[in-house]
């Protein structure tokens, strides 16, 4: 099974929780929802099968099988009444006590929201959906037969969701960047001198931060369109788990923020 990779990111949550104590609290409250995101992830591959299918790019959101998640969605919300922050807690209540109507409809809304032009969500019933179908999305990327990319496309060429974080991996004598799904983790190479936000490649406009506190992350912005991403340099920490360190680092969120900059897409954590 490939769920051994959340082994890897719980892990993590802990071991930074110990060394963020800022960020302790969000890290614990992901280590959780990882956990039953490993747990959901093994049940599709048991269910669904590790056929690799062939899908054409940018549509994996043009499959939806609630009749395996709805059944699951529920022990979910569960989860985050019991170790989420207190306004995401009650949130997640009421939605339980809604249901299935209500959660078919939420997680139908989020999934498509890309599709639908105009398409508006309540921001906190998007972000429990998205954390609920992070897994099943990364389910259907992992098995999905796709040919190489002849382009460096700024959102992802299998779901067509913004990056959650970048990566900067071991190549040659130096690093090479890639961006990471925010829905589905697929990861995927990007010029490094480019903003996967407007694609301006004017050097002088793309300011990079880092603090000496913070090894191995760093924050890309632009001065054109006022977005940034994190990136995580996997050439100075070969242990580091983008995703989780992303998190973790949220005193680089602040400094961008306080500079005028917008992420280009949030964690699971709202941040």
């Amino acid at each position: 099974m490939r769920s051994g990779k959340w082994d890897v990111r719980i892990s993590r949550s802990r071991d930074l929780a110990l060394k963020y104590p800022s960020a302790a609290e969000g890290l614990r409250f992901y280590g959780h929802i990882a956990q039953f995101q490993k747990s959901l992830y093994d049940e599709l591959e048991i269910e669904c099968g590790k056929e690799t299918v062939a899908r054409l790019p940018g549509m994996l959101r043009q499959e939806l099988d609630l009749f395996i998640l709805l059944p699951r969605f529920a022990a979910f919300l569960s989860v985050v009444e019991k170790t989420g922050p207190a306004p995401l807690a009650q949130d997640a209540a009421s939605l339980r006590a809604s249901g299935g109507a209500r959660w078919q409809q939420a997680l139908t809304d989020y999934w498509q929201a890309d599709l639908q032009s105009g398409a508006e969500l309540d921001a906190t019933q998007a972000l429990l959906a998205w954390a609920f179908l992070q897994p099943y999305a990364e389910y259907l990327a992992d098995y999905t037969a796709h040919a190489p990319l002849h382009a460096t496309p700024a959102i992802c060429p299998l779901c067509s969701s913004h990056p959650v974080v970048g990566a900067l991996r071991p190549e040659g004598d130096g690093g090479k960047r890639w961006l990471i799904c925010s829905l589905c983790a697929h990861e995927w190479g990007y010029r490094r001198l480019v903003c996967p936000s407007c694609g301006s490649e004017d050097v002088h406009k793309l300011p990079v931060y880092s603090a000496k506190e913070i090894a191995g992350v760093r924050v890309e912005a632009c001065d054109i369109c006022h977005h940034y991403i994190k990136t995580v340099d996997m050439t100075k920490d070969g242990n580091a788990v983008p995703v989780v360190d992303e998190i973790a680092t949220i005193a680089l969120n602040l400094w961008a923020e306080e500079h005028g900059y917008t992420k280009i897409q949030t964690n699971l954590l709202g941040i």
